[in-house]
C-alpha cells in the first residue's frame, strides 16, 4: 500500500510498505536537473551529485564507502534533466544508519575546494568516456536537437568550459536555491516503521530553504535540426528523433505501446526490417521517453558506414507503412502484455518500487498505482494507437543525428 504523507516542514513522504521483506531501498529525490540550469554552469547539479560523496563535516569520502559496507548497503546517485536522487538499498534493520548517511550527505557536505578539483578532473574524464561511446554520444545529440532553445535541450554533464565556471560559491549558491524543503521527496520502500521515518526527516531538515523559485522559460518553437560528428570509429551510429508526448499526457500509455511496437522487441517492425530482412544492423530499436512537459520519440541503429543510406531508407520505409496501415490488433495486444510485464518485472525488488514513486512524485507531484498503470495500457485502443502514429510517422519531421567515421549530408539523406 502507497501512502504520502506531506511534512510540516514542506517536504513530501513517499511510503509504500511491503512486510513479508527483510529490506528497504530508502531514495531522497531533489527536483533540480539540467532544466534549472543557465548555460554558462551546465553540469552543476551533475557536479552537485558527485560532490555529495566527497565528504562531510564528520565523515570523510572513504568513510562515507565505508560505513555504507559495514551495513551491508547499496548506495549510489544520478542526475537526470528534472531531478537527482541519492539513494540506498539495505537490510530493514540498519535503516536508521542508512538514513543518517543519507542526511549527513544532503545537510553537511563540505563541498572542499580541492575536492571539487579532483572531482572535475574526475567529470571531464566521464566526459571524454560519453564520447568515446558513440552510441550514447548520438543519444545525447538527438536529444539536444529535438529540445533546442528549450531546458529539455540542456546537457546534463555540461562541458569542460561549463565546469570551469562553477567554484565552490556558484556550487553553494546553487543547491542552497534548488535543494529546498518544498523540492525534496524522500521516497521508501519495503519493510520499514512509517511513524519513525516521518520523524527522523521532519526534525532534520529544518536547515534547508523553505521553497524553490519557480522559473519561467521562453520555449523555442519544435524544428527539426541534423548533426554529424566524425569520429575514427568501426560503426556508424544513427539517431532519429521527433517530438513526443509528456508523462501526463493522455497519449503516454498509446506511445509507449507504439515504441514497443516499431522497436521494442526483437518481433518488432524495425528489428525485423533492418536486422532480419536486411541484415544492417545489429542493434536497433526505438525508445518513447517522456518528461513533465515534453517528450521525443527516437529511432536508433548502429550500422557499417556503407549501409547508412540504406538503414534511414528502411526506417523511412516503416514509418511509410505505419502511416498507410497503422498498427493491427495482434500487435497491439502482444504489446500489451510486453509492456505490463516489463512494468511487473520492474516493481518485484524494492529499489524499482522506490524509483517508481520517487519520481512520479518529484516530477508530476502524484504517483500512479501499479494498478492504474496496468489499466492504463489496458484501456488504450486502435483509435488512441492511430492517433499516436500520427504523432511519429512523418520523417520530415524528425531530427537527424550520426557519429561516424566521415562527414555527409544526413538531412539529404533524410529528405530522399
Amino acid at each position: 500500500m502507497i501512502q504520502t504523507r506531506k511534512l510540516d516542514c514542506g517536504t513530501t513522504v513517499i511510503m509504500e510498505q511491503i512486510p513479508h521483506l527483510q529490506s528497504v531501498a530508502l531514495g531522497a529525490w531533489v527536483r533540480a536537473g539540467s532544466v534549472d540550469e543557465p548555460a554558462e554552469i551546465a553540469g552543476v547539479s551533475h557536479y552537485i551529485e558527485h560532490m555529495m560523496f566527497k565528504g562531510t563535516e564528520k565523515r570523510s569520502a572513504k568513510e562515507i564507502a565505508a560505513d555504507v559496507d559495514r551495513i551491508g548497503g547499496q548506495f549510489n546517485a544520478f542526475t537526470g534533466k528534472e531531478a537527482t536522487c541519492y539513494y540506498i538499498k539495505t537490510l530493514s534493520s540498519n535503516l536508521d544508519k542508512a538514513a543518517g548517511i543519507l542526511l549527513d550527505m544532503l545537510l553537511n557536505s563540505k563541498m572542499d575546494k580541492d575536492e571539487m578539483k579532483k572531482e572535475k578532473r574526475v567529470i571531464c574524464e566521464e566526459i571524454k568516456m560519453i564520447q568515446d561511446t558513440p552510441d550514447d554520444d548520438v543519444h545525447d545529440t538527438v536529444c539536444e536537437l529535438v529540445f533546442k532553445g528549450n531546458p529539455l535541450g540542456n546537457s546534463i554533464i555540461g562541458t569542460p568550459a561549463s565546469l570551469d565556471n562553477i567554484d565552490r560559491d556558484v556550487l553553494v549558491d546553487y543547491m542552497s536555491r534548488e535543494y529546498t524543503r518544498d523540492s525534496i521527496v524522500i521516497a521508501i520502500a519495503g519493510n520499514f516503521d512509517e511513524e519513525a521515518i516521518c520523524e527522523l526527516f521532519q526534525d532534520k531538515l529544518g536547515s534547508l530553504g523553505a521553497a524553490k523559485e519557480e522559473k519561467r522559460h521562453m520555449l523555442q518553437p519544435y524544428c527539426p535540426g541534423y548533426k554529424v560528428k566524425t569520429k575514427d570509429i568501426e560503426q556508424s551510429h544513427i539517431s532519429l528523433a521527433t517530438q513526443g508526448v509528456a508523462l501526463e499526457d493522455e497519449a503516454y500509455y498509446a506511445m509507449g505501446l507504439l515504441s514497443n511496437i516499431m522497436g521494442g522487441s526483437m518481433s518488432s517492425r524495425l528489428f525485423q526490417n533492418i536486422r532480419e530482412e536486411k541484415g544492417l544492423a545489429y542493434s536497433v530499436y526505438s525508445v518513447a521517453s517522456s518528461f513533465s512537459s515534453s517528450g521525443y520519440f527516437n529511432i536508433y541503429a548502429g550500422v557499417a558506414h556503407n549501409k547508412i543510406k540504406d538503414a534511414i531508407a528502411g526506417i523511412k520505409e516503416e514509418l511509410e507503412i505505419l502511416k498507410r496501415d497503422g498498427v493491427t490488433k495482434e500487435e497491439l495486444a502482444t504489446a500489451k502484455e510486453q509492456m505490463k510485464s516489463s512494468y511487473i518485472f520492474g516493481q518485484e525488488n524494492v529499489t524499482g518500487r522506490m524509483f517508481s514513486i520517487g519520481k512520479n512524485m518529484v516530477i508530476c507531484g502524484k504517483i500512479h498505482t501499479p494498478e492504474e498503470v496496468i489499466e492504463g495500457f489496458n484501456r488504450v485502443t486502435m483509435d488512441d494507437m492511430r492517433k499516436a502514429a500520427n504523432k511519429i510517422c512523418d520523417m520530415s519531421a524528425y531530427c537527424g543525428a550520426a557519429v561516424t567515421n566521415e562527414e555527409f549530408d544526413l538531412k539529404a539523406i533524410m529528405e530522399a
